[in-house]
């Protein structure tokens, strides 16, 4: 069963019961395919479903900068808190209704955050070789990631990505836009058991893109091979925002 996406706005709902972690999320690019809905379905976890609009889902490829992570409010970690990441990520709908977005991948070059997040969160982290370079450009300020997977090698082999755009001008944000950005939630399972993690941040500030060049393996090894070898269907630059999580719930 495909669900339809209900977003009114870019603005979320109060964020629920007291803070579990806070975070700003910088520099990120947002990348999307769109597919048919019944090419996700088999890859989400039990008891959510593709989230649609106007018949399509997306996959999304989105690399960015994680700064100041910590416990409760607004406490960052030092040094461990600030890394590189790329996620693949698809857009889900639980029964209830609450969209959110479920992680095939999340690429990052800091090995205890990768162990932490797997255990506690059931999120499929891995360690990579990574690195950002912010650039000049005759068009803007120029961006560029690499990374390549270390650990674990199971079924990520060949599993590297390089992306490279410019950044222009803000823009106000698309219907498009606000589905693929305006998410709140993420959706995973620990050990069989579903769970609906709330976050909560402003509008994202987004520009329009550039892109120059896109080399992927990432996405085909998160289980959706031939996605990334035609242009995205969708681009956008963030500069970012800070970022609260509320704890997991059922």
């Amino acid at each position: 069963m495909n669900h339809a996406a209900t977003r009114p706005d870019d603005r979320p709902p109060p964020l629920p019961g007291r803070v579990l972690m806070a975070q700003d999320w910088r520099d990120l690019a947002f990348l999307h395919w769109a597919v048919d809905p019944d090419r996700v379905r088999p890859l989400l976890p039990p008891g959510v479903a593709p989230d649609v609009l106007h018949g399509r889902t997306y996959v999304g490829l989105v690399p960015f900068t994680m700064v100041g992570a910590g416990p409760g409010r607004d406490r960052p970690v030092p040094w461990l808190g600030t890394f590189l990441e790329t996620n693949v990520r698809l857009y889900s709908v639980d029964r209830r209704g609450r969209p959110g977005v479920v992680f095939r991948s999340l690429d990052c070059d800091r090995l205890a955050v990768v162990l932490g997040a797997r255990s506690g969160f059931g999120t499929p982290y891995r360690w990579a070789r990574m690195r950002h370079d912010v650039l000049p450009h005759a068009l803007g300020v120029r961006h560029h990631w690499a990374s390549q997977v270390r650990w674990p090698r199971a079924g990520a082999a060949g599993a590297r990505t390089r992306i490279d755009l410019v950044v222009g001008d803000r823009r106000e944000p698309t219907e498009l836009d606000v589905f693929l950005t305006a998410r709140w939630a993420l959706h995973t399972q620990v050990a069989g058991r579903p769970l609906h993690i709330r976050n909560s941040h402003a509008p994202w500030p987004l520009h329009d893109v550039t892109l120059l060049d896109l080399d992927d393996h990432v996405v085909a090894a998160a289980g959706l091979p031939g996605v990334t070898d035609r242009e995205p269907d969708h681009l956008a630059f963030s500069p970012g925002v800070h970022t609260r999580f509320a704890f997991p719930s059922p």
